[in-house]
């Protein structure tokens, strides 16, 4: 198995969107997004609801990102060559269909102007350090010809609308320099024979001008209309003007208005060859957008680590879970420097397999338990950690039971929906699974929700054996930890005194 199965976790562990709307804000997601394309984002998206459960996947995603995080330069060089990327995948996409625009492959023209960059930075990455660069490297296809073509056939700054005659770049095609040539005599021609007309009839205001409706044509003034020579033939009368046409002007309009279809249909056909020239590249150009999202998506990870001290996860085999000093991953980002309290966190093995956190509302319990379920997830995805130190045996399945809410819509009440995504977790959970559960059992009377938390609880530890956090207000359930082995009990500290209660936010053993 590759992916990591999880229940419920994008809603309750606000991977991409917050419970309050399911914004970006205050997510996971925007909390470590640093990519520079939208491929790149797209991407982390994808691997944060997706995360690996191979090794070597894992793995050569770390090595990849050590790599970037020790080469500041080489990164910060990659991170701004990406930026020129634009969306590389979407503009294929419209290419594949045909409904590219002329700045879309002007977008694809100035991309491919970079990869052999990209190419060789990645490669000097991957030659020192990290070996999935150097494969990332051999993904990164220039698509030399293809590049070659857009540069010699596309105007730097093509207009939106393919056939005004600014898509195609000058000395492309020579049809389409002739025709343009012909436009540009044209309005010295315009412009001299203005001025003749102005000479020959003593009429200063005189204009030639166009319009799509009438075409060409001589406006006087009314105050001037005295002095019109008889070969002006009268074509349309103004409120304080008249316009006129002429044999010369009639036939320049002829000359003129063929040069623009000319101009229309070349441009049109040329475009449509580049346009097909980009789909027959679809396959080529998909590879190698998928390998910049990739690239871009470890280069944020780096930069992440960079920003944010994150440690490096070591990936062990046994079945464990060792956190030393670790952060909320969100309120790291979000808080002030220095206001999240690190916590430790040992689970697995000879430290038990499940932990019963107890303590005060706002004590610091949930967050704990969420904490521990997103840096494995971070971890498994392929970033660092914020973390001093982190121990991680993969595991295959990732559950969270966290909050409360109904689903009226299928006549489920806040304690069915409860219930039936718990016995989900117990019916699914193996014993290289996490699992993570807050305040099982309310909603319904003290003694029922004892029992259902307590026999839960027992499940988890004898039939299943999955690390598992459970922070409960039920102190009864602080008993097993003197009933059985693999049972654990730690609590949110409280400083008390005589006046006032310091909720301490740090998690140590024992009970409230």
């Amino acid at each position: 198995m590759t992916g990591v199965q999880t229940c419920a976790l994008p809603i309750y562990l606000e991977i991409t969107g917050n419970q309050r709307d399911n914004g970006r804000e205050g997510s996971l997601l925007a909390s470590i997004d640093r990519a520079r394309t939208a491929m790149g984002s797209r991407l982390l998206r994808e691997w944060l609801l997706e995360p690996s459960a191979d090794r070597l996947v894992v793995c050569s995603r770390h090595d990849a990102v050590a790599a970037l995080l020790a080469e500041d330069a080489t990164r910060n060089g990659l991170r701004g060559l990406l930026d020129s990327i634009g969306d590389l995948q979407r503009i294929v996409g419209r290419s594949a269909t045909l409904r590219a625009s002329p700045r879309d492959l002007a977008q694809l023209s100035r991309a491919l102007a970079q990869v052999p960059l990209i190419r060789e930075a990645t490669a000097q990455l991957g030659l020192n350090r990290a070996e999935h660069l150097a494969n990332l490297a051999g993904r990164v296809d220039p698509c030399g010809e293809l590049a070659d073509l857009l540069r010699r056939a596309l105007a730097e700054d093509p207009s939106l609308v393919v056939g005004e005659g600014h898509v195609i770049r000058e000395g492309y095609d020579a049809t389409l320099d002739e025709w343009r040539q012909v436009r540009q005599q044209g309005a010295s021609w315009l412009a001299g024979y203005q001025a003749a007309q102005i000479a020959r009839t003593s009429i200063n205001s005189l204009k030639v001008g166009y319009n799509q409706v009438f075409g060409y044509y001589i406006e006087v003034t009314q105050a001037n209309i005295s002095r019109v020579p008889e070969d002006y033939q009268r074509k349309q009368t103004l409120k304080n003007a008249e316009r006129f046409i002429t044999p010369e002007l009639l036939a320049f309009q002829e000359k003129a208005l063929g040069a623009e279809e000319g101009i229309s249909r070349r441009e049109q056909e040329l475009f449509s060859q580049v346009r097909d020239a980009v789909s027959r590249e679809s396959v080529r150009l998909r590879a190698l957008g998928d390998a910049l999202a990739e690239l871009d998506a470890l280069a944020s990870f780096a930069e992440l680590a960079r920003d944010r001290g994150h440690c490096r996860p070591e990936i062990v085999k046994e079945p464990i879970l060792d956190i030393s000093e670790g952060r909320h991953p969100v309120l790291d980002a979000t808080l002030p420097t220095g206001t999240v309290v690190p916590n430790d966190l040992a689970i697995g093995g000879a430290n038990g397999t499940l932990h019963l956190v107890t303590g005060p509302n706002m004590g610091g319990k949930s967050v704990f338990i969420r904490q521990a379920a997103l840096l494995v997830l971070m971890a498994q995805a392929g970033a660092f950690v914020p973390a001093r130190a982190m121990r991680l045996g993969l595991v295959d399945r990732l559950f969270a039971r966290v909050g409360a809410g109904d689903n009226l819509a299928r006549a489920q009440s806040t304690f069915m929906v409860e219930m039936v995504e718990t016995a989900t977790i117990l019916n699914n959970a193996t014993p290289s699974s996490l699992v993570i559960l807050d305040e099982i059992g309310r909603g319904t009377s003290t003694y029922d929700g004892v029992s259902l938390a307590w026999a839960i609880a027992e499940d988890l530890h004898d039939r299943i054996r999955c690390r598992a956090l459970f922070a409960t207000h039920y102190h009864e359930l602080a008993q097993l930890a003197e009933r059985l082995p693999g049972v654990r009990a730690c609590r949110a500290e409280v400083l008390e005194t005589d006046r006032d209660i310091t909720l301490l936010h740090r998690v140590v053993p024992g009970t409230s």
